[in-house]
């Protein structure tokens, strides 16, 4: 039986230009595409964002996922990355966005999960659209007219985020799900690509470079160059092969300041 989603992936990464150490990991073999940034300091960080690939990476050659396998890594890797919190040196916590495979009547779907501000988009149809809605302090003045978009790309408070997996956080994911289209490009990074480069950029290079791979490794390139203030990684995901309708499949031929992420300080920890 084949899966009524096949992907081509590309995934890169980079510590940056300011930083010795590289807390993103990242996994992108079918069906999981996720990406985690992680935080907390003395290397608690890179151990919590590997963690929570750790447990996803037991998915990896299923043909898809459902939402309890999904719900039931992100648990356990709460249970060990909190773990890390109390043996370890630091206030251990991490991102997680992406995207796995997902199937709905023998049908293709994409099922997105995110925590955090990591982010993962879709670029369909010349347009690229944003998923995922930031846990972070600045979204939330979004949200309630506080503050602009335009200002919130610069607010000081733009790298404090709301929950996350582990860092005290008791906060949920959040999840979408929507049938894959033949033509999808699946963008997740974590925010040090964002932080770096204006939506339109990363549009423009989407749109021109077609192999996933050197899509991915373009991305993180330029974020390098426009000052690479913090961790960069990059995942490119796209359908090349999208069930229709039970029993068939279509196919596509192969042609400033040193931020970082951290929980917003609470009583009790993360709201």
């Amino acid at each position: 039986m084949r899966a009524g989603l096949i992907v081509s992936a590309g995934a890169a990464t980079h510590p940056g230009l300011r930083r010795a150490l590289n807390e993103d990991s990242h996994l992108a073999s079918a069906p999981v595409f996720v990406v985690a940034d992680g935080m907390g300091g003395h290397e608690a960080g890179e151990r919590a964002s590997a963690r929570v690939i750790a447990e996803f990476s037991r998915f990896i050659g299923r043909s898809a996922l459902e939402l309890d396998d999904v719900r039931d890594a992100i648990a356990s890797a709460r249970e060990g990355v909190e773990e890390l919190s109390t043996t370890g040196n630091g206030r251990a916590g991490t991102t997680l966005s992406g995207v796995v495979v997902a199937s709905v009547d023998g049908m293709g779907y994409w099922l997105t999960v995110n925590i955090g501000d990591s982010r993962t988009y879709r670029y369909a149809d010349g347009e690229l659209e944003q998923i995922t809605v930031d846990h972070s302090v600045v979204q939330e003045l979004i949200e309630s007219g506080e503050l602009s978009p335009e200002d919130a790309a610069t607010d000081r408070r733009r790298n404090i985020i709301t929950r996350a997996i582990g860092a005290s956080s008791t906060g949920d994911a959040d999840y979408w799900l929507f049938p894959a289209e033949m033509g999808d490009r699946i963008m997740i990074c974590s925010d040090g690509l964002t932080s770096e480069l204006a939506d339109g950029r990363i549009l423009e290079i989407l749109r021109s470079v077609a192999d996933p791979q050197a899509a991915a490794d373009a991305l993180v390139d330029e974020a390098v160059t426009a000052g690479g203030r913090d961790n960069i990684t990059v995942i490119i995901a796209d359908a090349v092969s999208v069930a229709s309708r039970p029993g068939t499949l279509l196919e596509t031929d192969d042609t400033d300041i040193d931020m970082d992420t951290r929980p917003r300080e609470a009583a009790g920890g993360i709201l």
